[in-house]
């Protein structure tokens, strides 16, 4: 079979994986909804009120949420990665993360400073999902501010890691000074969830995940020419501080709001694209990224679906999930393919 129609059949393959597990996320839960009623909820032929609420308000924005987190983690890992020409680079390795988390712990942790009336009108939803935004959007300004001033790349990402020890110091500070209550309200917040959105947030999420995709799409040229390093890709006339800037301010925008949204999710973007190499067998971009769209969604889907623990109340911390799951079938692709694909 030609590669080309290879290819097609896996990403048709892909889809019809999503669009069971899409499906397959909605009914598991503490309710188990048959595949009949969701169907029929969706196109307005409603036979349970109370399934139909359930669903429409709860499950099909967590099943949505579940798919932007995972192909925005891929996706913004992918980017990473070829950047930095490292195959432990991920989305958060700018310290997108760390400033969202410090952000975060400025708001939750840091309330008490400001006494008990403004540390409860503080502490809100939207109020943490500001927060997360802010402290991102400021290690952003500093990075591409730095990508500016600075010629190499790994300079950057040593400088990204910094920005990320300097607010992880910042809020272990705030968690020495903090009260056990507020310490669990932020271990919460760094577990991760994707089932607290309304329509509207969602609608706001996917607006600037959005704009971070076009911009992940716009680099796929630079990205295959920085394969071969930055000498290679200055030949070919790619004008390399534009596409830095470009492919580091798309990778905030999807990491950034994802984090603030969504929480820290971990593993999803670093391990998504080795999965995606070992089983393509391609390093073009133009292949990879929708790839790696299609895989990250469907494993934040498997992952949120046994968080859920079918058939109970209870709910897993996502990161947990993401990890335990993941890990070792990556280790176990690694180990077969005995080397990394880059």
């Amino acid at each position: 079979m030609h590669k080309s129609q290879t290819y097609q059949f896996q990403y048709a393959l892909l889809v019809v994986i999503l669009i069971a597990f899409f499906f397959i996320n909605i009914s598991l839960g503490s309710v188990n909804i048959p595949l009949r009623s969701i169907i029929g909820s969706l196109f307005g032929n409603i036979d349970n009120t109370t399934w139909d609420v359930i669903i429409t308000n709860y499950r099909l924005p967590k099943a949505i949420t579940s798919i932007l987190v995972g192909s925005g983690l891929g996706v913004s890992g992918l980017l990473m990665q070829t950047l930095f020409r490292n195959p432990l680079a991920g989305p958060f390795v700018l310290g997108i993360t760390s400033g969202a988390s410090l952000g975060v712990a400025l708001i939750i942790l840091g309330s008490g400073l400001f006494g008990g009336f403004f540390a409860t009108a503080l502490i809100s939803k939207w109020s943490i999902v500001i927060a997360a935004s802010l402290g991102s959007f400021l290690v952003l300004l500093a990075v591409l501010a730095v990508s500016h001033k600075v010629r190499d790349t790994m300079a950057i990402l040593i400088i990204g890691l910094m920005f990320g020890s300097i607010t992880a110091a910042v809020v272990s500070v705030l968690s020495y000074f903090s009260s056990a209550e507020q310490l669990q309200q932020y271990v919460f917040w760094g577990f991760g969830s994707l089932s607290n959105l309304s329509w509207k947030e969602l609608g706001i999420f996917f607006l600037i995940y959005l704009v971070g995709m076009i911009l992940s799409i716009m680099s796929i040229k630079s990205l295959n020419s920085l394969l071969l390093g930055e000498n290679y890709a200055k030949s070919l006339g790619i004008n390399l501080k534009q596409s830095r800037f470009i492919i580091i301010l798309a990778t905030s925008l999807i990491a950034g709001t994802i984090t603030a949204f969504a929480g820290p999710i971990a593993f999803i973007g670093l391990a998504i694209p080795h999965l995606t190499r070992q089983i393509f067998k391609t390093s073009n971009h133009k292949i990879l990224l929708p790839a790696v769209f299609l895989f990250g969604a469907i494993t934040m889907l498997i992952c949120d679906s046994i968080a859920q623990v079918p058939g109970s109340d209870y709910t897993l911390p996502i990161n947990a999930i993401t990890a335990l799951i993941g890990a070792p079938v990556v280790i176990w692709l690694l180990v077969r393919q005995r080397k990394i694909m880059f």
